[in-house]
């Protein structure tokens, strides 16, 4: 297939691509590198700077290409919170800038890589696709408002259309920003460095973390899967984790004995979040594979950063 994915040179984006080059498609990349890493991108990739919300360009982009991985996007939640506007922009902004060009150009099929973020506080656990989203974050408002223009314009444009519901990915390349850095990369580092892990709250509210090759996976699987037009997928490791847990797992890793803080003062999120993976077995063929432990040792191994 000749491909084009949005936001290809992020965490996701780049892991995604390399695997597509790698079963010999073509891969178009659109990023404005804001938060991408161009170096992390295989030579065979045609990398293109650029706004996703540039509809001449994505013109030119999109000829010939029989799928979009929609990737990019604004994708820090505390951030979120104080730039609103901005993820508005450039989350629902930038996905109806794409299904306009998209339906100028006749490209057929999008996937378009959404948030378990936009369940929000749930009455019941895991989540299935049919809870009714409970955003507490401009980050999940934004998702879920494109998701609905994913699927309207999609229908409206007869584009097929493949919303992946992705929650906690983590992995080796994973963004170590130095705001609003994501857990596992951070606590990973604390940890080797000797440095405490702060727990926000008492550390028992959980989350879902998937490894990044399965959710390559399930993107890959999205492409091509029939019968999953219009379709929302949840994407997780389908494995409730405590972020005490989590602390224990990362110092078992690292083989480093881990002080853990407790920062009451900090809201800790939700209280628990763990996916119903069921429809993406069904739809996709998929199942997660990895497990937290050796995902964290994966990390490790694989990343740069963490030689120490």
């Amino acid at each position: 297939m000749r491909v084009l994915i949005t936001g290809g040179a992020g965490f996701l984006g780049f892991n995604l691509a390399n695997c597509l080059v790698e079963r010999e498609h073509t891969v178009l990349v659109l990023d404005d590198l804001t938060a991408g890493d161009p170096r992390r991108l295989s030579n065979r990739v045609l990398l293109n700077r650029g706004d996703v919300r540039d509809i001449p360009k994505l013109w030119t982009l999109l000829q010939g290409v029989d799928c979009v991985y929609h990737l990019a996007a604004r994708v820090r939640v505390p951030e979120s919170i104080h730039y609103p506007g901005d993820y508005n922009h450039v989350n629902v902004g930038g996905t109806v800038a794409l299904m306009e060009a998209m339906r100028d150009t006749g490209v057929r099929r999008v996937v378009f890589a959404s948030s378990g973020a936009l369940y929000g506080e749930q009455p019941a656990q895991p989540i299935s696709e049919d809870c009714r989203p409970n955003p507490n974050s401009p980050y999940g408002v934004s998702k879920i408002a494109a998701e609905y223009y994913v699927a309207t314009l999609g229908a409206l444009y007869d584009i097929e259309t493949v919303s992946l519901r992705i929650f906690n990915a983590y992995g080796p390349g994973q963004d170590l920003p130095p705001s609003y850095p994501p857990v596992i990369p951070q606590w990973l580092r604390q940890a080797q460095t000797g440095g405490s892990l702060v727990v926000f709250g008492d550390g028992t509210q959980t989350r879902d973390f998937v490894y990044v090759d399965d959710v390559v996976d399930a993107l890959v699987r999205a492409a091509t899967a029939s019968g999953a037009s219009r379709a929302v997928i949840n994407v997780g490791s389908g494995r409730e984790v405590s972020m005490n847990e989590l602390a224990e797992r990362v110092g078992e890793a690292t083989g480093e004995r881990v002080n853990v803080l407790h920062n009451q003062a900090q809201s800790p999120g939700v209280s628990r979040l763990v996916a119903d993976v069921r429809l993406a077995r069904d739809l996709l063929g998929w199942t997660p594979t990895t497990r937290l432990k050796d995902g964290l040792c994966l990390t490790l191994e694989r990343d740069s950063r963490f030689k120490l």
